[in-house]
């Protein structure tokens, strides 16, 4: 891993990676991370809609480094492109190992969020102001 490597986006979410979280040899399910990564695209995706968006997709995602018990998972959020109803974000899950005092990439994808009413139907996002 390159050490000069830099987190992109905002960081939108920072967890901890708990014994709980992990199988028999310390490594974090990788399902928990997604679930991180899709957490922090639904609260980025809402503070841009101003309101209740979903996951339509979830696209080029590969795992590069595992986490491990008692890494912090950083989740990293920018936002590529709004359209009428959907938006598209590249998110970067970042584990920093405090036993090392390392800071590595470990997985990225791009979500595809979409912009509900109150009757679940797409609607459009606003235009930034």
């Amino acid at each position: 891993m390159n050490d000069t490597a830099k987190p992109k986006g905002e960081l939108t979410l920072r967890t901890l990676a708990m014994p709980s979280d992990a199988n028999p040899a310390g490594d974090i399910f990788g399902g928990w991370v997604m679930a991180q990564m899709d957490l922090a695209s639904g609260i980025r995706a809402a503070e841009r809609a101003k309101g209740r968006v979903v996951t339509a997709a979830v696209k080029e995602m590969a795992f590069q480094l595992p986490v491990k018990i008692g890494d912090t998972l950083s989740i990293y959020t920018e936002i590529e492109r709004v359209g009428r109803t959907s938006m598209t974000l590249i998110v970067e899950a970042w584990a920093h190992r405090f036993r090392y005092q390392k800071l590595e990439k470990v997985t990225a994808g791009t979500f595809i969020m979409v912009a509900l009413d109150e009757h679940g139907s797409p609607k459009p996002i606003p235009t930034e102001e």
